[in-house]
């Protein structure tokens, strides 16, 4: 029996439940595919900054660098909105930590769920997004400060180098390469010098890439194609705060953002971090109305990009195309069912395929 480290961080409103669900899952597939989780769970987010005063702690960042992958719930809350230590300064702390550079999210219309798209008719859609994530505006200087006269004024800057872009654009090639062979460069370079210096970069890596048709698209053009036409899009790749817009919206194309995983991976030698794209939903928390799929799916992307273990993660989503062709679905999808029973449902449609 193959073991691994996982490093588990629940996190804030509806992390605790979704993850529930989803390590359930990931413990049945072990089951069925001679692989056992050796399983440590820390404090993060909101509730870290209520016991330690920080979303994270230096202890909880070491251990998820020891670990073979994370697994991640959600972060935050409206109490924490307006603080000067917020959830989401750990979220960037960990992804910085872990060099977790490439986050990939994908997003397609499920079999049986075209009705949840807002999209009148939409066409299959099995779009992968590629987003920049350790640097951007996320990551660069920022500030606050007020004039003679004084008027405030904010500031934050976004700093792109050759190597940061180089590296996931890498990462969206050779996943076109792999898919449908088309790649969509998002960039605002009619207007910003690090778009320009992406567009360039993603141009010249293109020529190690003669079967991957690259295109380029500017971001608010992206946006308005994604609505009007999502199909055309295979892989897109773009830099932080487009993709993380972006990726939103694909979602909503999608029908529900409880649909989203995501996977967030670095150098091959470090540990990814693996989590729903959807935020902590603290108005729903501990009523068992949260959509677990999203956090299901991420723990399959765990199984496939953070351990090798493609088998596993194909009975995984499996599973959970068998559970959502039976319509059994949680109330974002016009269902009844409740998290737990989700959760319930997808374990007892693992079946394992040799």
């Amino acid at each position: 029996m193959r073991s691994f480290r996982l490093v588990v961080l629940p996190g804030d409103g509806i992390g605790p439940e979704v993850t529930a669900a989803a390590l359930d899952v990931l413990d049945a597939a072990g089951e069925l595919y001679g692989i056992r989780f050796e399983r440590r769970d820390y404090l993060f987010g909101g509730c870290s900054i209520e016991r330690h005063g920080v979303p994270l702690t230096d202890e909880v960042l070491d251990a998820c660098k020891a670990s073979d992958a994370v697994l991640m719930g959600a972060v935050g809350g409206p109490e924490w909105e307006l603080s000067h230590v917020r959830p989401e300064q750990g979220l960037l702390k960990l992804r910085a930590g872990l060099g977790v550079f490439a986050n990939l999210r994908p997003a397609k219309i499920w079999p049986g769920l075209a009705s949840m798209s807002p999209l009148k008719a939409p066409s299959p859609i099995d779009i992968l997004i590629v987003r920049e994530l350790t640097g951007g505006l996320y990551f660069g200087k920022s500030g606050l400060f007020s004039d003679e006269y004084g008027n405030m004024t904010a500031y934050d800057t976004m700093t792109y180098s050759e190597a940061e872009i180089e590296r996931v654009c890498r990462v969206a090639f050779e996943a076109a390469g792999r898919r449908r062979k088309k790649l969509t460069s998002v960039d605002k370079a009619n207007v910003l010098e690090s778009s320009r210096l992406w567009r360039e970069t993603a141009v010249r890596l293109s020529r190690e890439y003669p079967d991957v048709e690259l295109s380029h698209m500017l971001v608010d053009n992206a946006a308005m194609q994604l609505v009007l036409t999502p199909a055309q899009f295979d892989v897109i790749v773009t830099e932080n705060m487009f993709g993380d817009i972006l990726s939103d919206e694909a979602g909503a194309v999608c029908g529900s953002i409880g649909l989203l995983p995501s996977a967030s991976l670095g150098m091959p030698d470090t540990p990814g971090l693996f989590e729903p794209v959807h935020g902590s939903a603290p108005d729903i928390a501990g009523r068992n109305l949260a959509n677990p799929i999203a956090a299901v799916l991420s723990a399959a992307m765990l199984l496939r990009h953070g351990l090798s273990q493609d088998a596993a993660a194909d009975c995984v989503e499996r599973a959970v195309e068998k559970t959502l062709r039976e319509k059994f679905l949680t109330p974002d999808l016009g269902g009844g069912a409740g998290t737990r029973e989700v959760g319930e449902k997808i374990k007892s449609n693992l079946i394992k395929h040799i």
